[in-house]
């Protein structure tokens, strides 16, 4: 049962929907009334098939398409299968992201990891949004939310091509939501820290920097990822039909500027 209809009749892809945020946004969107989620994913079946099955019993149809977004003719190809399948897709949330989160500290950087986050962050993020705006463009229109991260704002000591990627994903949403306008909106939610099962198993997040991070927080405290979902469908919604080319930051005050 859907917990309100700010999506309906929408046909909605999120990106490497088969586990952690991006499952909570793929189920939130049929909680928020989407006729159809489409699920994808990259590596995980057992992952992509529980998120539909959820989405399933949320009220919405589910549909899985795979593909590796480092790829242009992975991307194409599950592009096409979505649009295919769903008869058109409304909104894309561009969710899938490399963290880097398996370095702890700029001293351990290596040439494959500065790639690979690049290739996913900037490079995958920037043929999604070419490929599905493009079909989008041809159609009635839609609309794309890219998933970023405040880190754009604090720098990352710890994996400074983690904050390039990111910072780069501002980059193509601003030139995008021109190249699109105005048929297809296309904007960043930008979360803060997310109390994910990844994040709660790294090595740091349990030797005192869940505690560092708390303290600095304005608000206090660093919520699971289930409450980062309203506000990013928020920019999926027509209650943000006049914003495009721009950002909201979620993430408790933590990257609030001095006066």
């Amino acid at each position: 049962m859907s917990e309100s209809d700010r999506l309906a009749g929408k046909a909605v892809l999120v990106t490497g929907a088969g586990s952690g945020y991006g499952a909570d946004l793929a189920v939130g969107a049929a909680r928020e009334g989407a006729r159809t989620v489409i699920v994808h994913y990259r590596s995980s079946r057992e992952g992509a098939e529980r998120t539909a099955t959820a989405v399933r019993e949320a009220g919405s149809e589910a549909v899985l398409v795979q593909g590796d977004i480092t790829s242009w003719d992975a991307i194409k190809s599950f592009m096409s299968d979505a649009f295919e399948q769903a008869d058109g897709v409304d909104v894309l949330i561009n969710n899938i992201g490399d963290i880097a989160a398996q370095q702890d500290s700029w001293r351990d950087i290596t040439e494959e990891w500065i790639d690979h986050c690049l290739a996913v962050d900037i490079k995958g993020t920037m043929l999604c949004i070419h490929e599905a705006g493009t079909r989008m463009l041809g159609r009635e229109g839609g609309v794309i939310v890219n998933i970023g991260s405040t880190v754009i704002t604090r720098g990352s000591p710890r994996a400074p091509q983690y904050a390039a990627g990111k910072y780069g994903v501002l980059g193509l949403t601003k030139s995008y939501a021109k190249a699109f306008a105005p048929k297809v909106r296309v904007n960043t939610f930008c979360p803060g820290f997310m109390a994910t099962e990844t994040m709660q198993k790294r090595k740091d997040w349990n030797s005192g920097r869940r505690e560092e991070l708390i303290a600095a927080t304005p608000l206090g405290r660093i919520p699971g990822p289930e409450e980062f979902v309203k506000p990013a469908l928020f920019l999926c919604s027509d209650d943000a039909k006049h914003m495009t080319g721009g950002l909201v930051m979620y993430d408790g005050g933590m990257a609030l500027p001095g006066a």
